[in-house]
């Protein structure tokens, strides 16, 4: 063999070597990508990456990606990138796409004179090397898009994309292969096979993660179906299942922020603001167990009505009574004679039985309004308020069926001298049992791996710094941050919520100031509440659900408790 021949052989196998070692290196950018798909969450993202990878594992200088639309039987625009013109339109870019959607029927008729609609309705990869010499295809707007840009679309490679079920669901449009010198080259069919095998993964990964998100709404709306039963059953509280999942999510990034101290650590990846949202949504999933006269309950009296209209019936009797006893006092008593009586009913002793019936009558009211504003409940009920409701619950009255009894029953008298609220300790029992239904709940549900802590979080509003809380008593070291800062959410959206029938929102000072009493007897995590002050994080809910009268000017520094 001569040095020429020898030498043009040595050349040919170094350029087949640098061919297959090419083709080796795409083949394992083609499995990397292909990992890296799998694992993508956002649907944006990921049909950049589609598309990235694509132009990369080709060398292509621009391509789109196109998804079906069933219903409107349309390719739609969804990422465009070219890297000579600069351009990135769709996706993550906020730039949107100008262009019309690809028809994919016209007048009824198959549209198979587009280079993308005829892979996606044949099925077929179409790989053409010169668009302006290629026949067949219409590529009128190729040609105006070029006249406007001064681009030259020469190659295109169009690959129709493929779910499990075989349906396709996108086209993959490459333009422009590029060599090593950067001149446009007619795409190989090696470039056909890689574009073949990733749009086949591109199209599983995103079926797969589009399954995923209509589960995960199907799931939301699940919930949100609990949570509907919850607010048909109370429409005081249903505005509470809203609420307090944005407001933990509010405090949840403010402690993400957080660079130093007790929270300095705490970082929050998507995984978890969905975990902890999914345990928002469902916190208090319980109360639909809840008897809806224990959760409605506006007044001590209250039970499917307001038993304070029976009292007040009551009261009418005692005030008929005395004055037919005081009639009875001024009528002149017959003699037996049968001539009229001694008593003078203009006299001494009419004029003390008119004053005495006046000044019972005067008692009577004053003791009315006085159960009146005792049903309504309060933070504080004195000794001597409660005394006075035992005395009046002994007065004697005659019921319905005729017999003497108290004037009120032992049940009538626990609800009147309830301490502070409208619940008295049995009903609080109720109440509070939701979170033990809460529990039982979402422990029975086979969570996924990525939403397991849900119960927890949950579970767990409710328990204290000092292990004082239910229904677990546990302590600050025995809880998550999550299950901390939903604790304080929940309080913060009861003391500002304007919707209760047993009492009014209170202003942002007012509740900052309760939940700073809170952080020094132990009630809720001290580090959380002052990231709750410090990134405004009450400022930011107030102005999205409090009344404008509520959102006071807030002086921080007069807040208990808190550290800037």
């Amino acid at each position: 063999m001569d040095t020429t021949k020898a030498k043009a052989y040595m050349a040919q196998e170094q350029a087949q070597r640098a061919t297959l070692e090419g083709l080796l290196n795409r083949l394992n950018d083609l499995n990397i990508i292909g990992a890296s798909l799998s694992s993508e969450r956002n649907i944006d993202k990921l049909l950049e990456s589609i598309l990235r990878a694509a132009m990369k594992i080709t060398n292509a200088d621009a391509g789109t990606l196109y998804l079906v639309d069933p219903e409107k039987q349309v390719l739609t625009f969804e990422i465009l990138h070219n890297l000579s013109l600069d351009i990135f339109m769709g996706g993550t870019s906020g730039n949107p796409i100008p262009f019309y959607p690809v028809q994919l029927y016209r007048d009824g008729q198959a549209n198979h004179a587009m280079v993308v609609s005829h892979a996606a309705l044949s099925g077929e990869t179409v790989n053409i090397p010169d668009a302006y010499i290629a026949k067949g295809f219409d590529f009128a707007g190729t040609k105006k898009f070029d006249a406007k840009t001064g681009y030259r679309s020469r190659s295109f490679l169009a690959v129709p994309m493929r779910d499990h079920e075989h349906e396709v669901i996108g086209v993959l449009q490459l333009i422009n292969a590029l060599d090593e010198a950067n001149n446009v080259r007619q795409f190989s069919s090696d470039d056909q096979k890689l574009l073949e095998s990733l749009a086949s993964q591109a199209a599983i990964a995103l079926s797969n993660r589009r399954l995923i998100q209509q589960l995960e709404e199907l799931f939301e709306s699940f919930i949100k179906l609990i949570n509907t039963a919850i607010d048909d059953k109370s429409p005081y509280t249903g505005g509470h299942c809203e609420r307090v999942p944005v407001l933990t999510m509010m405090l949840a990034e403010a402690a993400s922020r957080t660079e130093t101290g007790p929270l300095k650590n705490f970082k929050l990846t998507d995984h978890d603001r969905y975990e902890l949202k999914m345990a928002g949504l469902l916190h208090d999933c319980g109360k639909i167990t809840t008897p809806v006269h224990v959760v409605d309950k506006a007044t001590k009296l209250h039970t499917l009505f307001d038993r304070i209209r029976l009292i007040d019936t009551r009261f009418e009797v005692l005030k008929r009574d005395a004055e037919i006893n005081m009639l009875r006092a001024l009528s002149p008593n017959p003699s037996p004679a049968g001539g009229r009586g001694e008593r003078d009913s203009a006299g001494e002793g009419a004029i003390k039985i008119r004053a005495e019936y006046e000044a019972r009558i005067r008692q009577l009211d004053e003791d009315r309004e006085f159960l009146r504003h005792c049903n309504i409940g309060g933070e504080k009920m004195s000794d001597a308020d409660v005394e006075r409701v035992q005395r009046i619950a002994r007065y004697r009255w005659r019921n319905a069926a005729g017999m003497e009894e108290d004037f009120l029953s032992a049940d009538e008298l626990e609800n009147l001298t309830i301490r502070a609220g409208t619940l008295t300790a049995t009903e609080r029992e109720i109440i509070n049992h939701h979170i033990v239904v809460t529990i039982k709940m979402l422990e029975s549900l086979p969570w996924p791996k990525h939403l397991k802590r849900v119960p927890e979080y949950a579970g767990g509003h409710h328990e204290r710094m000092d292990g004082k809380g239910y229904p677990k008593g546990l302590t600050r070291e025995q809880m998550s941050v999550q299950a901390r800062l939903m604790g304080i959410a929940d309080i913060f959206e009861a003391l500002t919520a304007k919707d209760r029938p047993y009492k009014e929102g209170k202003t942002l000072t007012e509740s900052l100031t309760i939940l700073g009493y809170f952080k020094e007897n132990g009630h809720i995590d001290p580090g959380l509440f002052d990231a709750f002050i410090r990134e405004k994080v009450y400022l930011e809910y107030a102005k999205q659900f409090l009344a404008p009268e509520q959102i006071d000017a807030v002086d921080e520094t007069r807040i208990p408790g808190y550290i800037p």
